[in-house]
């Protein structure tokens, strides 16, 4: 019987706009030098997997990561693992959009002008379909709420339910099998070592 690809997700290493819990979708904001280091200590959590495909955000930060990670040579980048779109909230924290908005959620309010919810969904599901497709394991670099709603979207939940699993900067996740059912094999985790 066939094995079915698991996807391996891993956000991107620390952002100064990150530290500072400011929504970061559309600005290409670099890695701090602490983001390089977190970038290059998930290579030894990472070697010895075989990956059938490698794939990338388009933002630097994400490029970045998988390079440093040791997959510049033959990461991929897809359209689709982009973040967010914050619209008019790109750059503040969810406390300075509570100023405005009290009680404000993005995981029920989405963001004032940018993009809504079913639409990252849907990004979300096409890269699933793509993973599910391949010919082995899918390794995948992106952001913090876009990883989210791909994991609650692996596991058929409604892509609101991202909003039960913390992911912090460079962190490994597992999404995978539990014979049919699909499950997070791991979550969160740091680098080892």
């Amino acid at each position: 019987m066939p094995v079915a690809p698991y996807l391996w997700a891993v956000r991107h290493g620390e952002t100064t706009w990150s530290t500072e819990g400011r929504h970061t979708g559309t600005v290409d904001i670099p890695l701090t030098d602490e983001g390089r280091r977190q970038a290059e200590g998930l290579r030894s959590s990472l070697a010895g997997h075989d990956f059938a495909e490698v794939l990338s955000s388009p933002r630097s930060r994400a490029v970045e990561t998988a390079s440093l990670a040791g997959f510049g040579d033959r990461v991929e980048v897809v359209d689709d693992l982009r973040e967010w779109d914050y619209g008019e909230d790109e750059g503040r924290t969810t406390l300075e959009i509570q100023q405005d908005r009290p009680g404000w959620s993005i995981w029920r309010d989405g963001p004032k002008g940018g993009e809504a919810l079913e639409h990252v969904a849907e990004r979300a599901d096409r890269v699933i379909v793509r993973a599910r497709a391949a010919t082995g394991d899918v390794l995948c670099f992106a952001h913090g709420h876009l990883l989210r709603i791909l994991a609650a979207r692996w596991l058929d939940l409604p892509p609101n339910d991202g909003r039960l699993f913390s992911l912090g900067p460079a962190r490994i996740s597992v999404l995978g099998w539990e014979r049919e059912t699909a499950v997070i094999d791991r979550w969160n985790e740091a680098r080892e070592g």
